[in-house]
């Protein structure tokens, strides 16, 4: 199987080591990984604006990229949302069609197409709280919502207790909006950052140590909000931790 690796282009700005971390974790699971070296933005902070002509581009660059390409594999739930159920800007080609219908969260990856449940290699002795970003949680599905009051199950939480050493700590609200919403942190700052600030405060009071997620874009935010407020908490991506950080 080619698994193609699609790198959003803030997280190769911002977040390289989690960028790597997805490399070496997807090698370490026996994957053949394919990195185009030409990709760039999906086009979804364009889409979301409602300048499809726009992301027209972007898309297109995407599939050229990915085409030929199993599976792709994406260690952000927005973006993979994005190209799954908003891809829309362009024709939608049965080259197009396998693209989106092939591409997968890193979490969702591993756990319902790979079905791994260990990582001998990882240990993380620190309590943690999990991020579930709005796009990973009501629409990729990847844990289950409490405002629908359905069974409980978190598919990070259940990759995250294979590792030797952690514990997780359990928010007032965790499925609450950090606020972050792409370019509504732009256009609505000021509710953004209280939005990011009471998401920061929720964990760091229930115990956390890190904040962990599979979506660098909301932990970009909550980390600034955290440093801005002196509120002692650090955060990491869910595929450092399965690769086996320590700290």
């Amino acid at each position: 199987m080619k698994v193609g690796l699609f790198i959003p282009c803030y997280m190769d700005a911002f977040f390289p080591n989690a960028a790597i971390a997805t490399l070496e974790l997807l090698e370490k699971l026996g994957q053949d990984v394919y990195y185009p070296l030409d990709q760039t933005c999906c086009g979804q902070p364009m889409s979301n604006s409602g300048c499809n002509k726009d992301a027209h581009d972007t898309e297109e660059l995407f599939i050229k990229n990915f085409s030929d390409c199993d599976v792709i594999v994406g260690p952000t739930g927005s973006c993979v949302h994005h190209i799954r159920d908003n891809f829309d800007a362009i024709e939608q080609t049965s080259e197009v069609k396998h693209v989106r219908q092939n591409t997968y969260e890193l979490v969702e990856f591993i756990h319902d197409i790979l079905k791994v449940r260990e990582f001998p290699w990882a240990e993380f002795p620190h309590k943690v709280g999990i991020h579930n970003s709005c796009a990973t949680l009501r629409s990729l599905r990847t844990a289950s919502m409490s405002e629908l009051g359905e069974p409980f199950f978190s598919k990070p939480k259940t990759l995250l207790s294979a590792v030797k050493g952690i514990s997780f700590a359990q928010p007032q609200r965790p499925d609450e909006c950090c606020g972050f919403g792409g370019t509504y942190s732009v256009t609505e700052e000021a509710i953004s950052a209280q939005m990011g600030l009471d998401k920061v405060r929720d964990h760091h009071d229930a115990g956390a140590d890190y904040i962990v997620s599979a979506d660098t874009s909301c932990m970009m935010h909550q980390q600034g909000c955290a440093e801005r407020n002196n509120v002692n908490i650090k955060f990491i991506h869910i595929a450092e931790i399965l690769n086996g950080a320590r700290s």
